[in-house]
């Protein structure tokens, strides 16, 4: 295995665990973020000093005007040659502008849509990557890295914009998917004659078609609080849902499903719904997204 260097910008929830595990796939990760107690350096200058070219900066920072922010820096600091990644949640429209912006200075860019949340270090992280193959290759030891084992979970999706297309269809699924199950358990919940919901769920773990490993995480969050009394149902939603729905409309797909599920949530934002009680717990599960308690 070829060793490499890489740059890490943002060492949050999952910035902080994709570090942990390029290195212990023998990696080397000089990793920065605001937080001094999480950085092994003061600042981007720093990061870059330390790479030896050409050089490889993953950017794990929020989408919009943190990453611009991030990439803007690294275009005065980098040198042609060198390759960024985007491993947030970026708009591939920004992508494509971020390519652009770099390429204009033979900086090579990558997006790459990141699925695993905070069970990523332990069980690897899902990978859709848009860019140049040439850039894409280069940082393959790095995805094999962080993928999960075996033959899955890992695409070069297209070109520049295509990774993050990707993960934002993903994430338009998840919407559904999650709506679907607490739809299912709110309806179980109100009928006097089923007397125990959790068991429900826990019974179609196995042998069903609707087996998943959202279902195992519902299970997970009901084992935790039966009737989820303690969370208040209030959900948001990350952007990309909104994203999704919005290119299905400019692509004239209908997204029936997806759409509803996405305007869904806007509706927990007026009153406590039940339904978005076991959405912001499969939330919290699977992303260590925050929830918000039930008031006394």
């Amino acid at each position: 295995m070829t060793s490499m260097q890489l740059g890490l910008i943002g060492l949050g929830k999952m910035g902080g665990n994709m570090r942990e595990r390029i290195r212990r796939a023998g990696h080397t990760v000089v990793g920065y973020d605001r937080n001094p107690e999480l950085s092994d350096v003061k600042d981007l200058a720093e990061l870059v000093e330390q790479l030896q070219a050409p050089r490889t900066v993953w950017v794990m920072v929020p989408a919009g005007a943190a990453t611009q922010s991030v990439v803007d820096e690294l275009g005065g600091l980098l040198e042609a040659g060198d390759t960024v990644v985007d491993g947030g949640n970026s708009r591939w429209t920004d992508d494509e502008k971020h390519a652009a912006e770099l390429g204009a200075k033979g900086i090579g860019f990558v997006d790459a849509g990141v699925s695993g949340g905070v069970w990523g270090l332990k069980n690897g992280y899902a990978l859709m990557v848009g860019g140049e193959k040439e850039h894409v290759d280069r940082l393959q030891p790095i995805f094999d890295a962080l993928k999960p084992e075996g033959p899955y979970g890992y695409v070069h999706a297209g070109k520049v914009g295509a990774g993050h297309f990707s993960k934002m269809v993903h994430n338009g699924i998840e919407y559904a998917m999650m709506q679907a199950y607490a739809e299912g358990w709110e309806l179980l919940e109100k009928i006097d004659s089923v007397d125990n919901v959790r068991e429900v769920f826990r019974s179609w773990q196995e042998g069903t078609v609707i087996r998943s490993w959202l279902l195992d995480l519902a299970v997970n969050a009901l084992d935790e609080d039966t009737h989820l009394d303690k969370l208040r149902g209030y959900a948001e939603d990350s952007g990309e849902g909104r994203w999704t729905v919005e290119a299905a409309i400019d692509n004239a797909v209908p997204l029936p499903a997806i759409t509803a599920s996405l305007f869904a949530r806007f509706a927990s934002r007026q009153d406590d719904s039940p339904q978005m009680k076991m959405i912001a717990a499969l939330r919290n599960q699977f992303g260590g997204h925050a929830v918000e308690s039930a008031k006394k």
